[in-house]
């Protein structure tokens, strides 16, 4: 019998998983948002958190299982829900800024987190972008969020009783509070934040209810104080409701601003008059209407869940900052001098991490969105002096590179316009030519100008990550420098300044290596140690970050042959690591091991990329198996979903890219490197009006490999498609089967761009 019903139960797994999807409609509802959620410091399946939100809004809400001032805010295997938080996080590593919450109890008056807290089930809990509901178990009552931009609306049902409470917690590091019963109304503040240092912050918070406060009290900390108004260390109130029958809604409307009280008032006309049900079904509207510039068609129920639960991933970071005044200006408060100023203002990501394929992707698919954040970054540098590289919500001292670079030129090198670039490329060169505060600009500059690498031996850590990293940076300013008809000499000078990758490579090894100042190889050299000279990752990630000059590369390793060898060296290595430089085995070094992918990390960026490569080698065939085992096997439509940290959109972009069958490689040049589409049909509906219909009708988990490629009708032979090809709209057709062609791509006529053999 048992036996039996195992066969029954592989039958159903098998028939989910094949089964063909024809059509795809209210693309909202096939998310997941807990996607990633069933993450811990030691392991990362994501480290996500439900985020009940608009595309790029100010603010999201969670339900909160971790403690206050926990990174861990929202974890699958938790328990019990502490409260209802609005967040800015973009990952447990970096911690949120603003932070507050609001918790529905019966009977217990008391506003400490762990007294608070109640037991609850996924069984009574509805997760989706734009509405979250959960059953309370403890007090019997159901909370429900639904989003806009900057504000949200909240439905407590309580059952008969006289003792319902709603506690609002703003948390500690500095926060006020005052209560205005008159008015149903609590305003406040959380001046609480994580990263770098913020001039004059505050979140401000106003709250609305539709029922009267039966009492009201406010804590400090955990003593309660009589009185109205209360500011110190951490705040928390809690008003009371008498509730005369079971079932009894009480509804509250929520908005913030880093401006001030009276710019959260302004905020919360975003619900205005609106009932939960009206701001609920626009915000669903809302997200539809983002979600179908992308319409998948003809793969699986868990292909297609896993596709748009990405693509939601990739619409949140960074978050707006900016807030829209009375007179309907756009204005934000500057982190920098604590002031409100004018213009857009965008924070919340990493480019260490975005720049890959987050940025791309949305220059591609949401250019307007990314003009703003644009803008915004030319505030950024106008009231604090630099670009940022990680935002959170200003410079915040973390991870390496001078990335803003390829951010910068990759918009502009895609067409996006309107907007002050001359400056903007101004503040590439100050940045690329000096060190700044709080990982802005280079570290190690001086160096890196003079001997063309940031040496080992100079304590400046990660310092081969850091020159290698340099040297693509300086290649998407000459792109820049040359579309903005630069003079001569500054083009040539970055140019060649993009080539200084070639002073780290050990041609005895055949991989990248710390160099001294002498210019000496470092000693002793493991290939398989993280850290130390690289950033969360080994030599045999970071010697493919050489995204502008692959044939380059694979020159210096002997050609292409020998550079295959290292590209299958990859897969076929063990797993193998030496943490010593971290003292432990960060989450990152065990994803890998996991993984069963030999030395190729997926979990974290560095390496994400590789797989592409093989189409600069005339081995496209490889890239598309490779392609197809890390989508089949990385990503899930799960808790336990990514196979390392989601990072603000760039894992999922990646796997957005390739289902769509093609990867931005070298941002800031306008190619994109082709792989293998997921599914039989997606249609890319472009901001200029036309449409990219990208066709591979006999697609199957089998027939991963491409036979042949039309575009428009006519036979498409490169490995890599144009930016301008996709904007003109059109279809682009392949061609699939079981086995690979091995005579496709194979020529170095099409091999995508890199600098030593192509001039743009």
């Amino acid at each position: 019998m048992l036996k039996n019903i195992t066969k029954v139960i592989l039958l159903f797994t098998f028939i989910s998983n094949a089964q063909q999807v024809t059509k795809t409609t209210d693309l909202v509802e096939w998310i997941n948002p807990l996607m990633g959620t069933d993450s811990s410091y030691e392991l990362s399946n994501g480290n996500t958190y439900p985020s009940i939100a608009l595309p790029w809004g100010m603010n999201a809400w969670t339900p909160q299982t971790g403690n206050n001032g926990n990174g861990w805010q929202y974890t699958y295997a938790a328990k019990k829900i502490r409260g209802f938080k609005q967040t800015h996080q973009p990952s447990p590593w970096m911690n949120d800024y603003g932070p507050f919450s609001v918790m529905p109890m019966v009977g217990k008056e008391t506003v400490d987190e762990e007294e608070r807290a109640s037991w609850f089930s996924h069984k009574s809990e509805t997760v989706k972008p734009y509405y979250y509901s959960v059953y309370l178990a403890d007090y019997d009552v159901t909370t429900e969020i639904t989003p806009t931009e900057r504000a949200a609306a909240f439905k407590f049902t309580f059952p008969k009783t006289d003792s319902a409470f709603v506690a609002i917690d703003a948390f500690d590091r500095g926060s006020y509070i005052k209560i205005i019963p008159s008015e149903n109304k609590i305003i406040g503040y959380s001046s609480r934040y994580s990263r770098g240092k913020l001039n004059n912050f505050k979140n401000y918070f106003v709250i609305v209810f539709d029922t009267p406060f039966v009492t009201s009290s406010l804590w400090n900390d955990k003593t309660k104080v009589a009185t109205f108004e209360l500011s110190g260390g951490h705040i928390s109130s809690l008003v009371n409701f008498k509730i005369k029958n079971k079932n009894t809604v009480v509804n509250a409307k929520i908005a913030s601003s880093f401006i001030s009280f009276e710019q959260a008032e302004i905020n919360l006309k975003e619900i205005g008059s609106d009932d939960f049900e009206t701001v609920k079904q626009k915000a669903k509207k809302t997200w539809n209407t983002t979600l179908e510039k992308i319409q998948v068609e003809g793969g699986s129920i868990d292909q297609i869940r896993t596709f748009y639960s990405t693509l939601y991933r990739t619409l949140f970071f960074p978050m707006k900052m900016y807030e829209i005044d009375a007179s309907g200006n756009i204005v934000h408060y500057s982190p920098y001098s604590g002031k409100t100023m004018p213009g857009y203002r965008f924070a919340g990501t990493g480019f260490w991490d975005t720049f890959r394929a987050l940025y791309p992707f949305l220059n591609l698919m949401y250019p307007s969105i990314n003009k703003e954040m644009q803008e915004g970054l030319l505030n950024d540098y106008k009231e604090g002096g630099w670009l940022p590289e990680w935002s959170s919500p200003s410079y915040s001292d973390i991870m390496i590179g001078n990335n803003s670079a390829s951010v910068v030129a990759d918009a502009y090198v895609k067409g996006i316009k309107g907007y002050d670039i001359n400056t903007l490329y101004d503040a590439l060169l100050h940045g690329a030519n000096n060190e700044g505060p709080q990982a802005t600009g280079r570290k190690g500059v001086a160096f890196y100008n003079k001997l063309g690498y940031v040496p080992y031996d100079v304590d400046i850590n990660e310092s081969a990550a850091r020159t290698l990293e340099y040297a693509y940076d300086d290649f998407a300013i000459s792109r820049l420098a040359k579309l903005l008809n630069r003079p001569q000499e500054e083009i040539d000078l970055y140019e060649k300044r993009s080539l200084n990758y070639k002073h780290l490579f050990d041609s005895e090894t055949k991989l990248m290596r710390g160099k001294n100042k002498d210019g000496s190889f470092q000693k002793p050299f493991n290939p398989l140690k993280w850290g130390d000279a690289f950033t969360e990752g080994n030599s045999w990630h970071y010697t493919w970050s050489v995204f502008h000059d692959i044939e380059g590369l694979s020159q210096l390793m002997g050609g292409h042959k020998e550079f295959v060898t290292m590209l299958d060296s990859v897969f076929t290595m063990a797993p193998k690591f030496d943490a010593s430089y971290y003292g432990s085995t960060i989450h990152e070094i065990r994803e890998m091991q996991i993984a069963n992918m030999g030395q190729y990390a997926h979990g974290n960026q560095p390496i994400q990329h590789m797989i592409y490569l093989y189409n600069y080698a005339g081995q496209p065939w490889k890239t598309q198996y490779w392609i197809r085992e890390v989508m089949e096997r990385m990503y899930k439509p799960t808790p336990d979903g990514y196979c390392g940290d989601e990072d603000n959109g760039q894992t999922s972009a990646w796997y957005v890219f390739s289902a769509l069958g093609f990867y931005p490689v070298c941002p800031a040049t306008n190619e994109y490197v082709l792989g293998t589409p997921l599914f039989k049909k997606v249609t890319l509906q472009l901001e200029n009006g036309k449409t990219f219909t990208i066709e591979a009708p006999n697609n199957s988990t089998e027939n991963k490999y491409v036979q042949k490629i039309k575009r428009n009708g006519k036979e498409f032979k490169t490995n890599w498609i144009s930016h301008e090809d996709i904007l003109n709209g059109g279809s682009f057709h392949f061609i699939m089967n079981k086995t690979p062609n091995t005579t496709r791509g194979t020529t170095p006529e099409a091999f995508p761009f890199s600098l030593s053999t192509t001039k743009q």
